[in-house]
């Protein structure tokens, strides 16, 4: 009996070390450096841990899928595995990885919505954005904030894009609530439409102001605005064009051909950022009523017709030079 018990003992003991040395290796393997040659960014998709161990094997994160299946039971106390997108560094330890899968933020992504852009050429940003989901809402022009907005992977296209409309809403009331006083402007809608004919007139930032004064003065005059960018609008039916304007586009009868129809345009034609509309409800303080390019990228400005039609002749001056290549 008692040798038995001797065997019985030393059987046991062998067990143990056995176990003890198993649990060392394990331990080893669990602190290890992983395979990853260079950081990685990585989608982790829904579905489960071995799910999850498939994906970040297949992106070389991990060595062995069943070894982290049991590393995640056993430390199942430290908190839920999350299906989001992760930057891995460059040999992560299976503590690394889960730890990452647990506490770590996602990826921040974002999508940038340039100024001056019309409804299509948003919604076509949007359904380019990588990892959105979901359909693209219809939404009105002028409705969306050109801004860059932050979003994760698997973030819904609507969700967004509410957040671009109430980013819109609420840059409007502030400009619409610092407006000066007298304006010939009467809610914040016509603010918004005359907001995005001076950024489509201009994309030097300290003109917009004077730009938008002279939209003003006309409109105070009861003259037609007579913006190129209106007429575009209205030949390319709110699509980029994609020639110059014709003496038809000028003289066609269109409710957005400002040549024609005084007064604003019934809609916006873009999505003005808030300088654009900042500065056409507090425009800059000028008798201007005309506009040109001056050849540098920027406008230049005049009082009266006899003025404008001078700095018409350098334009054009300036045209046939570039057209002659000198």
């Amino acid at each position: 009996m008692r040798r038995f018990l001797r065997i019985a003992g030393v059987a046991f003991a062998a067990l143990a070390l056995l176990a003890a040395a198993g649990a060392g290796w394990a331990y080893h393997l669990y602190r290890a450096p992983g395979p990853l040659a260079a950081p990685a960014q990585l989608v982790i998709p829904r579905g489960g841990t071995e799910a999850i161990a498939a994906a970040l094997d297949r992106a070389g994160v991990i060595r062995d899928p069943r070894l982290f299946g049991l590393a995640s039971l056993a430390t199942r106390g430290e908190g839920p595995i999350r299906a989001a997108e992760f930057v891995f560094p460059a040999g992560a330890s299976m503590a690394q990885v889960l730890d990452i899968l647990r506490h770590a933020r996602p990826v921040q992504r974002r999508l940038t919505i340039p100024e001056g852009l019309a409804a299509r050429q948003i919604a076509a940003l949007f359904n380019r954005a990588e990892g959105l989901t979901g359909d693209l809402p219809s939404f009105a022009e002028g409705a969306v904030l050109p801004e860059t907005y932050a979003y994760h992977w698997g973030d819904a296209r609507a969700a967004l894009l509410r957040r671009a409309e109430s980013a819109m809403e609420a840059a409007l009331a502030e400009a619409w609530a610092g407006r000066a006083e007298g304006l010939p402007l009467t809610s914040p809608r016509e603010a918004l439409v005359l907001a995005s004919i001076v950024e489509r007139e201009t994309a030097v930032p300290e003109e917009r102001p004077r730009v938008a004064a002279v939209f003003i003065n006309r409109l105070r005059a009861g003259m037609a605005l007579q913006s190129d960018p209106t007429v575009a609008y209205a030949a390319a039916d709110g699509a980029p064009l994609d020639r110059p304007l014709s003496r038809a586009d000028l003289e066609r009868d269109h409710p957005f051909n400002t040549y024609r129809v005084k007064g604003l345009p019934p809609a916006p034609i873009a999505s003005p950022g808030l300088a654009a509309l900042r500065a056409v409800t507090r425009p800059a303080r000028t008798e201007d009523l005309f506009f040109v390019a001056d050849g540098s990228g920027g406008h230049a400005f005049a009082r009266t017709l006899e003025e404008h039609n001078r700095n018409v002749a350098r334009w054009r001056e300036i045209e046939r030079r570039r057209a002659g290549g000198l």
